[in-house]
C-alpha cells in the first residue's frame, strides 16, 4: 500500500482507537493482514468456541482457515445442515467474529442485517465480539457511516447473494421493502456496557464490502 496512505491510516485509526476506548470498547491497529491475523488469535484462547456471521473480512485476512486448522471450536455454518441450529449456537460462543459496514471516526460501528443473526449475537450472547474492519469503512460521522452501509455494503451483498432487490440492479439504496432485501435491521453499537467483551482491530487495507 502507498506509504502516505498508510500514514493516513495509522493516524486516523489512532482517532478511531481513542473513540472506540471512550465508548467501553477496545481497538487496535494492524498494519497487515498478517498483524490482524496475530491480534485476532492472541484475543482468542486456544480451546474457544468460535463462529461468526459472514464476515468477509475475517476471511480475507486468514483468520478463519487459521481457526480450522488450530485448537480451536470453530463452528462453521456453511458447512451445518441445520443452518439454523449452527446460528443459535452463536449466542453461547466464547468468541464471535464480525466485521462492520462502516464505522465512524469516534468509534461508532453500523451494520446492516437481513436475518438478524449477526446483529442479534453482536447485541449479545457471546462472551466476546472481535471486529475486523478495514480502513476502506471508516466515515467521518453516523450519517455518512449509515450512508456507506446503505448504499455501498448493501448492494454488493446482495450482488453477491444473487437477490433480486433494487439496488443489485441499480447500486444505490432505493428504501425498498422488496421481500429480498436485506436491509432489515439497523444496528448502531455506540458504546458497550460490558468492558472487555467487543475488540476492533483496524486494518491497514481495504477489506470485506
Amino acid at each position: 500500500m502507498n506509504e502516505y496512505i498508510t500514514q493516513r491510516n495509522a493516524l486516523l485509526a489512532g482517532k478511531v482507537i481513542k473513540g472506540l476506548e471512550s465508548r467501553n470498547m477496545a481497538g487496535y491497529y494492524a498494519a497487515s493482514r498478517e498483524e490482524a491475523k496475530a491480534i485476532a488469535l492472541s484475543l482468542i484462547d486456544e480451546g474457544a468456541s468460535v463462529t461468526m456471521g459472514g464476515a468477509m473480512s475475517a476471511h480475507e485476512i486468514g483468520l478463519v482457515d487459521a481457526l480450522k486448522a488450530g485448537n480451536y471450536r470453530f463452528i462453521d455454518r456453511d458447512a451445518c445442515e441445520d443452518k439454523r441450529q449452527a446460528m443459535l449456537l452463536a449466542y453461547d460462543a466464547d468468541v464471535f467474529l464480525s466485521s462492520a459496514n462502516a464505522i465512524t471516526e469516534d468509534g461508532v460501528m453500523i451494520n446492516i442485517d437481513g436475518n438478524a443473526n449477526r446483529v442479534s449475537a453482536i447485541c449479545q450472547g457471546p462472551k466476546k465480539v472481535v471486529f475486523i474492519v478495514g480502513m476502506n469503512k471508516v466515515c467521518p460521522d453516523v450519517d455518512s457511516a449509515m450512508k456507506r452501509a446503505r448504499n455501498v455494503a448493501a448492494p454488493i451483498n446482495a450482488q453477491r447473494f444473487g437477490l433480486n432487490t433494487p439496488c443489485a440492479r441499480t447500486g444505490a439504496c432505493m428504501d425498498c421493502k422488496n421481500p429480498d432485501t436485506i436491509c432489515c435491521q439497523f444496528l448502531m453499537t455506540r458504546f458497550s456496557r460490558h468492558k472487555g467483551r467487543i475488540h476492533v482491530i483496524l486494518v491497514n487495507d481495504s477489506l470485506g464490502f
